[in-house]
């Protein structure tokens, strides 16, 4: 560990396990899946939480109706009848010089027979905190909350505002984020703790949603070959996409390393036919198609409205009626911090000045908010607590010394980013 100043010693000193794993494991046990009540619920706690912690506290109800038709929104996956956005503020007067993002928003947790037990029970054990939510990344946000924890105790001031930004809809195309923004919350830089494996984390790709419908022509199960199967279609369909993938992870940025698929396609929900003993007519496929960093989401969607003109050309059957595109749900630009900004250097320095191993330089397959915030010229990188592979499934956890770790660091970004009165 480094030099530290008698601020920054004091500061980690008070950086609290017991408080941090407490709130996080209260946080893990509201079931915030996007577009339940939940979801608005984790929220006010998050609230309360920081007007506890002395911030002051702007809480509002986003407009959902702006959010559904603005131009710039980025879409959603979920219905919503409400949703909330929260942010904190401490420190002096002005543009906060350090925006902490973090979202609050889950996925639902699947099959509850995979779990160990119930996944919005929290759990410790062997050194971890496990349950829907602890890395994918209430622990995240509970790290941030425990920095801000860790100046109040230690008695610090700063010379300049810290803003924690808790925002919801991140799972499905980033409405909280967005809404946040809009509502003119801004800063110098931000970090976004998403789990990063102990990586700092620098560009990301993008990710759009689409739909598929492909007709086929009905017949008797038994007289099959007078009818003509949408599911044999879809075969030749998810072959040439498999094919267009395959081309697609060429040349894929470094930063990646050897992730075999930083721009993948994949589908995730097929529907076809309605009656066993029919030649199935009709098919409906839904799926998630990567944008490859700095590649303009309007490129993205050409190239493949493009090559599934071209399947459709090529097959007798579908050249008559080729299959249909529709762009839906959530929609990803990648994002990037700029090259050569110092924001990378500050952040692997305080990890290692706080006791952590030194961080490499990564970008993730995962469309995450780091672009909104890009995109509004806020500098944006992430750090935080846990491992991205254990996200939206059955084994997901955190380790305690990742969350306590991930807080000290934010605590010492913000003394050497905001200043100390």
């Amino acid at each position: 560990m480094a030099d530290l100043t008698a601020v920054e010693a004091r500061v980690l000193s008070a950086v609290d396990e017991h408080w941090s794993v407490e709130r996080l494991c209260a946080m893990i046990a509201v079931p915030s899946i996007g577009g339940t009540a939940a979801e608005s619920e984790v929220q006010h706690l998050l609230g309360d939480w920081l007007e506890e912690l002395g911030c002051a506290v702007d809480r509002w109800p986003i407009d959902l109706a702006e959010a559904a038709s603005a131009p710039d929104a980025p879409g959603q996956e979920v219905a919503r009848s409400e949703a909330w956005g929260v942010v904190g503020t401490v420190g002096g007067e002005g543009t906060p010089a350090l925006v902490l993002s973090g979202h609050t928003d889950v996925v639902p947790p699947g099959d509850p027979g995979l779990w160990s037990g119930n996944p919005f029970v929290p759990r410790i054990a062997d050194g971890a905190v496990h349950g829907r939510g602890a890395c994918d990344m209430k622990a995240g946000v509970v790290a941030c909350l425990a920095a801000v924890h860790a100046l109040r105790t230690a008695g610090v001031r700063l010379a300049r505002p810290l803003a924690l930004h808790g925002v919801v809809g991140e799972e499905d195309g980033g409405l909280g984020a967005w809404a946040t923004l809009r509502r003119g919350h801004t800063g110098d830089r931000c970090v976004i703790p998403e789990p990063t494996a102990q990586a700092v984390v620098t560009a990301h790709a993008g990710a759009l949603t689409f739909r598929l419908e492909l007709s086929g022509h009905a017949a008797h199960a038994a007289m099959r070959d007078r009818g003509v199967s949408v599911v044999e279609l879809f075969t030749y369909v998810h072959a040439g996409l498999l094919a267009f993938e395959a081309e697609r992870q060429r040349d894929p940025d470094p930063r990646f390393g050897d992730a075999p698929f930083p721009y993948g396609i994949s589908i995730g929900r097929v529907r076809a036919g309605d009656w066993a003993s029919s030649v199935p007519d009709r098919l409906v496929a839904e799926g998630r198609y990567g944008v490859r960093v700095g590649e303009p989401v309007e490129t993205a969607r050409a190239a493949l409205e493009t090559r599934l003109a071209e399947l459709s050309a090529g097959h007798p059957w579908l050249a008559a009626r080729p299959v249909r595109l529709t762009w839906t749900g959530g929609a990803f630009a990648s994002g990037r911090l700029p090259a050569g900004h110092p924001l990378l250097g500050d952040v692997r320095a305080a990890v290692e000045d706080a006791g952590g191993p030194p961080p490499p330089e990564r970008a993730i397959a995962a469309g995450t908010d780091l672009r909104l915030y890009a995109a509004a010229g806020i500098p944006t990188v992430h750090y935080g607590p846990g491992d991205l592979h254990l996200a939206h499934g059955p084994l997901e956890q955190v380790p305690v010394a990742e969350l306590v770790t991930s807080a000290r660091v934010f605590a010492l970004l913000a003394l050497r980013t905001c200043g100390v009165r």
